[in-house]
């Protein structure tokens, strides 16, 4: 896959492309882009996907402080490639760019400068200003500057359509039973390895306190989760707490994210790590001793140790 920053030098045969910001590429964005690498080799031509950085919504409303997304950049890069796609193209979204009418940007960007051939959008495609590049719309673009173009219908699974939108909504709620199947994968969090209270070592439950690698990446709801970490080259069984410090915290929402891995006994401060997310055991709790709260994570051990081997352990 090649990556294009802007299109000076862009080149492609015959290209058969898509347009959007494909937060979490699900199995939604992955029908789409079934979609493209089917027509691309019908048309002996190259799969193009045109997205853009930083995600629209920070440039259009600077201010606004709710913008939580499943992917970063960096992730979807690597599921883009993944997919098998010939060429990503990741344009800079600027307050400019966002001025532009749609009808300009099919011609002096589709046409002019990628010279699309075809293209497919997702059944709820609007983009441009004002939103007014509707499936229509572009319909009358396609006959003016002579390409073709298709609409995508939209994903169903368990009779619900698939989007990011509910896909964030069910991570808030830590549903990951939809999430991840939503999302065709399971939903995982980088982060680097912080200093904390070190509470956890009184207790013979040790935590490595995570910060966020991305304060745009979603962070699911308060509570305690099944996990697997993947450290220092190596993946681990974890149980996982999602908290709420304020006044010390500085991931997305104030969250804490504490980490205790299963049978390992290592320094990783300053590490990066991932953490991936598989099953929410139970709400957040206050505990009035540390034996009660020792007990409970001596609870939370079995019951993580069980969902591996196939159940949860009540």
């Amino acid at each position: 896959m090649k990556i294009h920053r802007d299109l000076t030098d862009f080149h492609a045969q015959n290209p058969v492309l898509t347009i959007g910001t494909f937060d979490g590429v699900h199995l939604g964005h992955r029908k789409i882009i079934a979609a493209l690498k089917g027509r691309a080799r019908a048309m002996n031509g190259e799969s193009v996907i045109f997205t853009f950085d930083p995600h629209p919504r920070k440039v259009v409303s600077p201010n606004e402080e709710n913008l939580r997304l499943l992917t970063t950049l960096e992730e979807k890069i690597a599921l883009f490639e993944e997919s098998g796609i010939d060429h990503l193209i990741v344009y800079p979204f600027t307050l400019e760019f966002s001025q532009l009418n749609y009808e300009a940007f099919v011609e002096n960007v589709l046409v002019n400068q990628i010279h699309t051939r075809f293209l497919v959008v997702g059944y709820d495609h609007k983009f441009g200003k004002n939103r007014q590049g509707d499936f229509e719309f572009l319909q009358e673009c396609a006959k003016r500057f002579d390409f073709q173009v298709e609409k995508m219908d939209v994903l169903l699974m368990n009779e619900a359509n698939i989007s990011s939108t509910k896909i964030r909504e069910a991570i808030q709620h830590g549903d990951f039973n939809v999430a991840n199947s939503f999302l065709g994968y399971p939903f995982s969090l980088h982060g680097t390895v912080v200093e904390g209270q070190q509470l956890g070592r009184q207790i013979q439950y040790p935590t490595a306190n995570i910060q966020a690698s991305d304060p745009d990446k979603i962070i699911p709801g308060h509570g305690v989760y099944a996990v697997k970490v993947n450290v220092r080259r190596k993946t681990y069984l974890g149980m996982l707490n999602i908290g709420s410090r304020p006044t010390v915290n500085i991931n997305a929402d104030h969250r804490s994210i504490e980490v205790h891995l299963l049978d390992f006994d290592a320094d990783i401060y300053g590490d990066p790590i991932e953490i991936i997310f598989f099953q929410k055991l139970r709400d957040e709790q206050k505990f009035g001793s540390l034996e009660v709260l020792k007990a409970q994570l001596d609870q939370d051990r079995i019951a993580t140790l069980g969902f591996f081997n196939g159940s949860i352990v009540d």
